[in-house]
């Protein structure tokens, strides 16, 4: 009884652990952790890092090879998570990886940097800024290529319909609720993410396709300002 209590402990740690991101990290400089609470602001690969800004050591979240749950958010999670460890509040991405039929994870590279507190205000003020003149939330929803090219879904908040992805496709919605939802997808499985929605916010999701069994899963991310805004309206060929 023991060794198969044991056995299948093994086997359930091994599991989760194939399922997570696999995180490297080459950081030359420490300081004292930071809480597990505290910002770690993120400046996407067309941004700047402010000067003067210490860079602390670089970090890399990808594919374990058995890796499932590896949506933008958790890999951005976990780096951020990474910097909290190194004491560093901001990580500046310098490669994306989006999934492919080589992956279905996003893999990212970043640096991890320590802002000063006034560096890391204007951050902070950036990201919550809020147009007072609006009565509403505004959602930008958007995919660009990847796998799945045939597949298309519809993106509901809460029990309606407020629009359909496919392929390359950009949408701006106005949201007029105010509070927390959920925004979801389903194809042969559920994708899901909560989101509070502010009037006069602005809010960036980030769609795609995860290979599945049939037909592909839909993959959801709220991505930061800074980022979505860069990628929403890069220029598409």
């Amino acid at each position: 009884m023991f060794n198969k209590l044991l056995g299948a402990t093994l086997a359930s740690v091994l599991l989760v652990a194939g399922c997570a991101p696999k995180v490297r990290t080459n950081i030359t400089q420490k300081y004292p952790p930071l809480h597990f609470s505290d910002q770690v602001v993120v400046i996407p690969k067309t941004g700047e890092a402010p000067a003067g800004a210490e860079v602390l050591g670089t970090l890399h979240v990808g594919d374990a090879g058995m890796t499932t749950n590896c949506s933008y958010t958790v890999v951005i999670g976990k780096a951020k998570e990474e910097a909290r460890k190194t004491g560093g509040n901001a990580i500046r991405v310098t490669q994306h990886k989006k999934p492919d039929f080589m992956s279905s994870c996003h893999r990212i590279t970043a640096e991890v940097l320590r802002l000063s507190n006034d560096q890391l205000a204007v951050f902070r003020d950036n990201e919550a800024e809020i147009d007072s003149l609006l009565d509403h939330a505004v959602l930008y929803v958007y995919r660009d290529g990847g796998p799945g090219v045939i597949v298309n879904y519809n993106i509901s908040l809460g029990d309606s319909v407020i629009c359909r992805v496919s392929p390359k496709s950009r949408q701006k919605i106005e949201i007029r609720k105010e509070g927390d939802f959920e925004l979801w997808a389903k194809t042969e499985s559920k994708a899901s993410i909560p989101v509070n929605f502010v009037k006069g916010k602005t809010y960036y999701l980030r769609c795609g396709v995860a290979m599945g069994i049939m037909v592909g899963r839909p993959t959801l991310d709220l991505v930061d300002r800074a980022t979505g805004k860069s990628e929403y309206f890069a220029k598409r060929k």
